[in-house]
Parts: structure tokens; sequence; C-alpha cells
């Protein structure tokens, strides 16, 4: 998730039990460039782990450097994103777009494998568009490329992230394979991500827009999916403290300033679904520590929050 799961999101998920996680995704391009934000993309901590990077890129020398690049810094994963669908990536040639040329996006994973002794996993949608649904054959070729692992985001690239996700193209992927098969999409709950495993026999389900401003997802899931029971409400007390460690988080990392501004966002999704609007008017006014404090200190006047159900 570009711009979302950076240092401070990780772990503060990884305090709810977020086993494996990614960085955001990385420019190969922009690495092998020296784009220093593009580095500090990649800052971890030994909290962190196991930590996979996640690439993106359509030069196979490029993606190889930047493969190289990343090595010192010792990840456990080495991801391929093939399945972004912003348009300023896909037309490029890059993210979902590689689903028009799986040619092109094997030979990237072969380059992969072949440069790196991590396990190499790489991340595409059900096709380009209702059209092209070509998931279990561009699966197949990641296959026989060597890659460990597979995700599937059930969505067309054309789709984005709208319209349902088709679990039945996740469960071809999944009998087509002898690797691991990791299913994406709505994994925005407890119960819809028992549906996941329910309808696709997948071996894992990735969590990406579920965990904005609801790491509970994590330990509400793993519960859930052993005693079939949800968790009670939660009180606003919790969501209030979570919000000061985030902040807290985030400020050590960047900085006052910007830890505070690259907290909007987060502030914004920990109170979705409480009535009060102005408080999102607000926050993305608000540059300061204290500020910001006194804020989240108002959303404990708020009606409790309901993220988990």
């Amino acid at each position: 998730m570009s711009g979302i799961s950076d240092l401070p999101f990780r772990l503060i998920n990884r305090t709810f039990g977020c086993r494996l996680a990614f960085t955001e995704m990385i420019s190969s391009n922009a690495l092998v460039h020296g784009n220093k934000n593009t580095f500090h993309m990649m800052n971890s901590s030994v909290d962190d782990r196991p930590l996979g990077v996640q690439f993106m890129g359509d030069d196979p020398d490029i993606v190889e450097r930047a493969v190289e690049m990343a090595a010192p810094r010792s990840f456990d994963i080495i991801d391929f994103n093939a399945a972004c669908p912003v348009r300023k990536v896909v037309s490029k040639s890059r993210g979902a777009g590689l689903l028009k040329d799986p040619l092109k996006l094997q030979k990237i994973l072969k380059t992969i494998v072949r440069c790196t002794n991590r396990p190499v996993t790489v991340k595409i949608r059900s096709g380009w568009d209702e059209t092209s649904i070509n998931a279990r054959d561009v699966a197949l070729m990641a296959e026989d490329a060597g890659v460990s692992a597979l995700f599937i985001h059930g969505r067309t690239r054309s789709q984005g992230y709208s319209g349902h996700v088709d679990y039945n193209i996740i469960r071809q992927v999944k009998d087509a394979l002898h690797i691991p098969v990791i299913a994406n999409g709505d994994a925005l709950s407890p119960v819809l991500i028992k549906k996941i495993f329910d309808e696709t026999g997948c071996d894992g389900v990735g969590i990406a827009r579920g965990g904005l401003g609801n790491p509970w997802i994590f330990r509400d899931t793993a519960d859930y999916l052993i005693s079939g029971k949800l968790p009670p409400r939660r009180e606003i007390s919790d969501t209030v403290q979570i919000m000061k460690d985030h902040l807290d988080l985030n400020i050590s990392v960047y900085g006052e300033r910007r830890g505070v501004i690259g907290f909007r966002k987060f502030f914004a999704w920990y109170v979705r679904g409480m009535p009060s609007k102005d408080l999102k008017r607000r926050v993305f006014s608000i540059d300061g520590k204290n500020e910001m404090e006194r804020l989240i200190k108002e959303v404990s006047k708020e009606p409790a929050n309901t993220n988990s159900m």
C-alpha cells in the first residue's frame, strides 16, 4: 500500500498479531537512480520482522539492480508487484500493466529468483479486464519462474477496488499451483476473511485496506477463525490510545511536522464510522503535535467505532 504501509503503520499492526508485513511498493527505477525518499521507504527495525520488500518495475535489469541494492538490509522476502491498478503505474507497463505481457513478467521474475537467495513472491490480479481474465495462466508462468508463493487480488485492473471479488478465479489459481496462494481483496472483517478462506481454499489471506484504522482486525480474525465468535464492541478509549501510540511513532520516525502531517490520513481512518465530520475536516489543517493530541482527545467524546465487526 503505497504511502501507507510505512514503519509506524507496520509496528502498530504487529502489536495486534500481524505476523508478516511488506514495505510500501518500491519503484525499482527510483531506487536505482538514488531517490532518497525511496531509500527511506525501506527503513525497518528489529521489531519489524519478518518483513518483505515489494518492488515494481518493467525492466529486468533495473529490477535486478534494485534487488541487489536492497540485499544488505536482509529482507526476509522479495515481492514483486504486478497488481497495482494506478494509472501512472500501468501506463508505463508496470504493476497490473504486466498482466498484458505475461512473458515479460515471467522474465522479470526469473531474473529476481536468480539474483537473490531470499524467497520470491509475486502479486497479481485476476486479469486486465473482464475480457482478459488470465490469472491462472499468469500464475502458472510465475510458478515456472521459481517464485515461492503467489498473492492474487480477485479483481481485474479495470475494476480497481470496485465491484465484486471473483472468488472462483482465486480458487482456480489455488487448484492449479503447487506453491502457496494468498488471496487478496475485500479482507475487511473477520467474517469476510473467513468467507475468503471458505470460498477459495487459499493458504492465506492478505489484509490491506482492512487494516486502515483497524489494527484490531489481525487479533480479532485469528480469534474468530478459532472460536467462531466475534469480539465485543471496542471501547472508544482503545481507539484513542492507539491513535496516540501511532502519532508518537510517526513523530519518532519522521520528526514532528512531517510525522503529524503523515498521521492525518490515519486519523481519518481511525474515526471512520463516527458521526462527526468536523473532526475529519479539521485534522487536515493540523501540523503540530499539541494540536493533534487535542483533536485526538476530542475523539473520546464520539460514539464507539465498530470497524472490527
